[in-house]
């Protein structure tokens, strides 16, 4: 398990729409991190499902607890509690075997409108100087237009290629050890050396220089991607 979000949400036919957040482990580091990719995912896969006339206000929530403002209730008809007593308790997590990451979604539970907002929430919860890089990937997954999961995950974590767990986790020991520059002996390498061994590596993944056509577009996508990271 990478990241969790536990909610607690009033049932449908309540009288009163309440939601509330349970333990939220949401790592960040380095932002938006497993935490803001899960955050996300949640908005992206629930956000088309609620009202169009509540994506303004949800929006403007979005901005307000960016700037740490106080958030009055209802928002989306909806009030933020700290009580959970008679609320269903709902999990969403995003997990990780080998270098593959997978999301968990609980939908049984609870209305997308309360998913959605339980995400914004949650994001405003995480350590301040990476809230508005977390809001920005909850936004995200708010403008998402639908697609596969790996494009979904490369859309939330601004990579390209195939996202992997490392990639997510430790996106510069990933990029050394994609080009081939993790070297525990010297200093972190330069301009020059990351372009060299950019090409170095492009050039041995190029089908005209023997390599699989099927795979040399994602490993061509996965260099390029190690390269940014390391110049950026």
């Amino acid at each position: 398990m990478l990241a969790e979000v536990e909610t607690f949400l009033s049932r449908p036919i309540a009288p009163t729409r309440r939601v509330a957040l349970g333990r939220l482990e949401l790592p960040v580091d380095p932002a938006p991190g497993f935490g803001g990719i899960l955050l996300g995912a949640i908005t992206a896969r629930f956000a088309p499902e609620i009202d169009p006339d509540l994506h303004g206000e949800l929006l403007q929530l979005m901005s307000q607890l960016e700037s740490g403002k106080s958030i009055p209730q209802p928002k989306l008809r909806h009030r933020l509690q700290e009580d959970t007593v008679g609320l269903q308790r709902c999990v969403h997590r995003v997990i990780g075997d080998g270098e593959h990451l997978e999301f968990q979604f609980e939908d049984e539970q609870g209305t997308p409108a309360q998913h959605v907002l339980c995400a914004v929430y949650a994001a405003a919860r995480v350590p301040w100087d990476v809230v508005p890089a977390v809001m920005s990937t909850v936004h995200k997954g708010l403008m998402w237009q639908g697609g596969s999961e790996a494009a979904l995950l490369a859309h939330l974590s601004g990579r390209s290629g195939v996202v992997s767990i490392s990639s997510v986790g430790d996106p510069i020991s990933w990029a050394l050890a994609t080009l081939d520059l993790r070297d525990p002996n010297s200093a972190s390498p330069s301009r020059k050396d990351v372009q060299r061994a950019f090409r170095r590596r492009l050039r041995a993944a190029h089908p005209d220089h023997g390599a699989q056509n099927d795979s040399a577009a994602a490993r061509i996508a996965e260099l390029t991607e190690a390269r940014r990271i390391l110049l950026g």
